[in-house]
């Protein structure tokens, strides 16, 4: 799979945790907490793949690229100091809920940073091949973190891949293909 594309993947998969914590924040502390968790562990996994194989990979491409990695770690930087403070916070401490809040908006705009700057000259800077392979080693590297792949939903049908995206209220879901699907969805909701 195109790196660009398991990355946006990761993103939208986050997004949907996002919009169901929202949802579950102040009416159900054991979800919001269970959806936070969830939150956390694969904000975890997308900073270490992109921190080891994406952002070294193409940093080097151009001086544009390399400013916009130097700023994209600084942000994960920031988003990990959030994780921690509330790992920290029971979800009854109303910090615990702020925390949670500001972590989303700098996921959010970190993210369409990434979508909408650096991504575009990633694709114009390497071809289709070039893109496939470091996809290849970010999806490896997944596996190797014990995080759901593209492999461990490759089985499931296009009806289960829209089920789950609906239940998981993945973005853009209506008009992402199969391979998009099996990208974004996580296993199970």
């Amino acid at each position: 799979m195109d790196a660009l594309e398991l990355l946006i993947a990761d993103h939208n998969r986050v997004r949907g945790l996002f919009t169901r914590f929202q949802a579950a924040e102040g009416s159900n502390d054991g979800e919001a907490a269970r959806l936070a968790a969830t939150i956390f562990e694969e904000l975890e996994v997308h900073t270490k793949i992109e921190e080891e194989v994406f952002y070294p990979a193409v940093s080097s491409l151009n001086d544009e690229i390399h400013d916009l990695v130097t700023e994209g770690i600084e942000e994960h930087h920031v988003v990990d100091s959030l994780m921690a403070e509330a790992k920290e916070l029971e979800p009854s401490d109303e910090a615990w809920a702020a925390k949670l809040k500001v972590l989303i908006e700098n996921v959010e705009h970190h993210a369409g940073e990434e979508e909408e700057e650096l991504f575009p000259l990633v694709r114009k800077a390497l071809d289709d091949k070039a893109r496939s392979d470091l996809g290849e080693r970010l999806e490896s590297m997944k596996a190797s973190l014990g995080a759901p792949t593209a492999a461990d939903k490759a089985h499931l049908s296009t009806e289960e891949l829209n089920r789950l995206a609906r239940e998981q209220e993945i973005p853009g879901r209506s008009s992402m293909k199969r391979e998009e699907l099996v990208a974004t969805v996580a296993p199970s909701s």
